[in-house]
């Protein structure tokens, strides 16, 4: 990985995004779905795409939306249906056409009473309080979000009546429609002019922020935070929970600061990423320059991504903590400090993320439940209570109201970020003096990825690999313990490959967006034994294509 000289530094003129023309793109430009590139995708968390590219534009967002109205009418979906932006370029002008859409087909649309920005997980919590106890007349809902990508991003989710991400059997059926309606010019398409889809009798106003952070109480001990006097400091890194937090400050007057309210479409008020690019992640420690920079000001701080469905935590002793080491964190305090949660409730953990949730799982007693990559395996696990709390590599969490009830479907970053000030309050240490004691007890593990190159034809080949095309017997000098294609959790294919060692592993996906394959891997021997992993498994995955092909 080449790091950018750029990395770490505010963004030179150069890289900020041309707005007007990114929306000129957006309704002057009209994709061919003949090239797949142009055509609606959706991934593990919904179609995402560039104005610039006719990958994401009008067409392509009036056409999901109605096939969206669609799948509602096939499956007698008929209550309200909850719709939130993010802070993107795009999102707003894709909200309008969404609702041009939606007010045509007659679908009663919950829009935000202040015409504000809406988190995720603000969508799933609405979706859920609307359709608990009910059995008919389900509320769903609708993000207009491509999370922490770019600038020149746009992105467009649905969330089922679960209130988590669509499962691949309904966002493949949407797929279908839509592309169905791109190909045919969107003839079928109903819409009607925005003036009057926002005067219509099914369009409606609903107090997001009000719901959601009136309800926090049920799933954190903000009372612990506010009586320890726990300074906190939040960075919203410009994205849609930026009015959020000073509205949960005042209401549980807490002391916590909003380091920077600034909303803008460029994000130049940001730290270049990594690769040169703007990227709103609140894992990168590039990104996060920032915040990393006011450590000391703070007894714990937290960001969030542009939906705010990702966390990152900075604390004093080790800055930016990385995802893998929060998650466990929260595992061991969350499952020592919520009696409520049923005796049975188990950890659950995506198949790339940290052995080390393994052993704090293993040392509270606690079942593993370990998936494929994709929030969406956790949905029904998170709303009957048998999943107390899921959480995946790149700082996507969720866990349960305290009452043992299910709080979110989808990924919630903001929840995380507060329950970091908890830890802090109720234990008289942060969050990363915690993870210290876990590598006195269990190792400090080395985790990284890495991409690889790969034909579209080795990616379809890695994606259907049984394990039976693993011919070799050890991994970095360690015996081969398990050689999977499916996840232990739930027995789902994970579209790849992971080996596992006794002291290190790896997992092995292709990309669904470029000519490449990643690689995560990690060791309990360190940083040697770390690179040596990464580069046998590049062998090992070459030796399987090869015997595949």
């Amino acid at each position: 990985m080449t790091i950018s000289p750029l990395a770490g530094k505010l963004a030179p003129p150069v890289l900020l995004v041309n707005v007007p023309r990114l929306i000129t793109a957006y309704y002057g430009l009209t994709p061919d779905p003949a090239l797949p590139a142009q055509r609606v995708a959706f991934g593990t968390s919904g179609h995402r795409g560039c104005a610039f590219d006719a990958s994401f534009n009008e067409w392509h967002v009036l056409a999901i939306s109605q096939a969206v109205c669609d799948y509602r009418a096939q499956q007698g979906i008929d209550g309200p249906l909850f719709l939130g932006i993010d802070t993107h370029a795009l999102s707003e002008p894709a909200r309008a056409s969404a609702i041009e859409v939606l007010a045509a087909n007659g679908v009663e649309v919950m829009l935000d009473a202040r015409d504000d920005y809406t988190p995720t997980p603000v969508i799933s919590h609405a979706i859920l309080c609307y359709n608990r106890g009910r059995s008919r007349g389900l509320a769903d809902g609708i993000v207009i979000t491509p999370s922490h990508n770019p600038p020149d991003s746009g992105g467009y989710k649905y969330n089922p009546p679960s209130g988590g991400p669509a499962g691949s059997d309904v966002t493949a059926r949407i797929e279908a429609m839509a592309n169905a309606y791109l190909q045919d010019r969107l003839r079928g398409v109903k819409r009607m002019p925005l003036q009057q889809a926002l005067r219509a009798a099914t369009t409606h106003r609903h107090d997001f922020v009000d719901a959601y952070v009136g309800d926090l109480g049920s799933v954190l001990d903000l009372e612990a935070i506010r009586g320890a006097g726990v300074r906190m400091g939040v960075d919203p890194l410009g994205g849609a929970g930026v009015h959020y937090w000073g509205a949960i400050a005042e209401r549980y007057r807490l002391d916590l600061t909003v380091v920077n309210d600034i909303v803008d479409p460029t994000f130049r008020f940001l730290t270049v990423d990594w690769d040169g690019r703007i990227r709103m992640d609140p894992s990168s420690s590039w990104a996060m320059q920032g915040l990393i920079g006011l450590k000391d000001r703070f007894d714990i701080a937290f960001a969030c991504d542009t939906d705010h469905d990702r966390h990152g935590i900075v604390t004093r002793g080790a800055g930016l903590l990385p995802p893998n080491h929060y998650l466990s964190v929260a595992i061991f305090y969350l499952f020592q400090h919520r009696p409520q949660w049923r005796p049975a409730a188990a950890v659950g953990k995506t198949l790339v993320s940290s052995q080390m949730i393994d052993r704090v799982a293993a040392k509270l007693g606690r079942r593993l439940y370990e998936v494929p990559v994709g929030f969406k395996w956790f949905v029904d696990g998170l709303l009957d209570g048998a999943l107390g709390f899921v959480g995946e590599e790149s700082a996507g969490a969720s866990f349960l109201r305290r009452d043992g009830s299910v709080w979110t479907t989808d990924k919630d970053g903001i929840v995380p970020a507060l329950l970091a000030g908890e830890i802090t309050a109720r234990l008289g240490r942060d969050p990363g003096e915690i993870y210290r004691q876990f590598t006195d007890e269990f190792g400090a593990p080395a985790y990284d990825r890495i991409d690889a190159p790969a034909t579209p034809e080795q990616k379809k080949l890695l994606a259907q690999l049984s394990p039976q095309q693993v011919r070799s017997r050890q991994l970095a000098g360690e015996e081969i313990l398990a050689t999977l294609t499916r996840a232990p959790g739930n027995d789902a294919p994970i579209g790849g490959l992971k080996v596992v060692a006794e002291h290190g592993w790896f997992a092995a996906r292709p990309s669904g967006t470029e000519d490449i394959y990643k690689i995560y891997a990690e060791s309990f021997l360190g940083e040697a034994h770390l690179r040596r992993i990464q580069a046998e498994a590049q062998t090992i995955v070459g030796d399987a294509l090869a015997s595949a092909g």
